[in-house]
């Protein structure tokens, strides 16, 4: 993972999409096509609160913050 994301996604040793340790577990389908939010936070492995919107998608840790996706359209 890139280190200049937020905590919640950036790198970390948890997958955003399961939260397992990184390399453990393959992401399912619609998260390797962009079609999944994140659901965990990768720092932590604790499972995020995930609100999805007609124009993106913000996920927010307890402990690390928020992010949004229209934040991250910035970096790419």
């Amino acid at each position: 993972m890139v280190r200049d994301l937020p905590a919640p996604l950036g790198a970390g040793i948890y997958d955003v999409y399961t939260g397992h340790p990184v390399g453990t577990s393959v992401p399912p389908t619609a998260a390797r096509l962009g079609l999944e939010p994140p659901r965990f936070c990768a720092e932590c492995g604790r499972r995020m609160v995930v609100q999805v919107r007609p124009d993106g998608w913000w996920a927010k840790c307890s402990r690390h913050g928020r992010v949004d996706s229209t934040d991250l359209e910035t970096r790419r």
